[in-house]
């Protein structure tokens, strides 16, 4: 056995032994799958970030920590009667075989575009096999779990396939800017319900915008995040330097310090 598959099945005996109804840990024991997503979504974020900040002695860490959480479902399922981990190996290695024929088969490609296609071909296919209903949908099987920005850009990415999509970037600013006159006449308006309404439409033509011009719009969005606190953070202390408590700046004042930091940056 391997050093990897040594580690992995002491990290499955763990997690079983702290799952152990008898001699368990308390807060393992009480845990659902319901109870552990959260978890699951929170190492899954930990992990793009230290992919973001470069850190690998942190994603080594994160990645550890993922691992746990694939191996915590499993050995509740396990404990269930429905799988267990050797199941989910199982299912990830026949898949990943399944959807490289060019690797494992007979098939070929000539670059990672083209497999970027076949492989969403194969996924469309996957999916038609597990349904015989007919009101099935392109859309089917965009998990509802994900952030809003990404659901948005795979809802967008499916449909195109159909041939429902702008090609001309032109058309989608045509539509940001009708949306953002739908927002100014929510807000004339005064409907709460309405302007949150039409404030989802305009994130969803910037997403669509983003995708047609090949940017993530969550990873777009985590930059322009981090850059804010960035630039916030750099306000607050030139003020401070200057003596000041930014807090209580005039909004003119505050601008400016924005714009001097936005200064400092180019």
């Amino acid at each position: 056995m391997s050093k990897a598959a040594e580690r992995f099945v002491e990290l499955t005996e763990i997690m079983a032994k702290l799952r152990d109804p008898e001699t368990g840990c308390p807060w393992d024991i009480e845990q659902d799958f319901a109870s552990i997503v959260p978890y699951t979504i929170e190492e899954a974020y930990e992990v793009a970030d230290a992919v973001e900040r470069g850190d690998m002695g942190d994603l080594r860490d994160e990645l550890g920590d993922l691992a746990l959480q694939v191996v915590f479902h499993s050995q509740m399922a396990s404990e269930a009667g429905t799988f267990d981990i050797a199941d989910v190996l199982s299912s990830i290695n026949a898949k990943m075989i399944r959807r490289h024929p060019h690797v494992f088969g007979d098939a070929s490609v000539r670059s990672a575009a083209e497999q970027t296609v076949a492989w969403e071909e194969l996924k469309a296919r996957e999916r038609a096999g597990k349904t015989s209903d007919e009101s099935s949908s392109a859309l089917d099987g965009v998990a509802n779990a994900l952030p809003a920005l990404t659901r948005a850009e795979k809802l967008q990415k499916r449909a195109a396939r159909t041939g429902f999509d702008w090609t001309n970037p032109e058309d989608i600013f045509d539509k940001l800017n009708e949306e953002m006159d739908e927002v100014r006449e929510a807000i004339v308006e005064q409907d709460a319900d309405h302007i949150a309404e039409e404030i989802g439409d305009l994130l969803f033509v910037c997403a669509n915008l983003s995708r047609r011009l090949g940017v993530d719009p969550e990873i777009a969005l985590r930059a322009a995040n981090r850059k804010f606190e960035r630039r916030f953070k750099a306000m607050e202390k030139k003020a401070s330097q200057n003596g000041d408590d930014f807090t209580t700046l005039t909004p003119e004042k505050q601008e400016t310090l924005w714009a001097s930091i936005k200064s400092d940056e180019k």
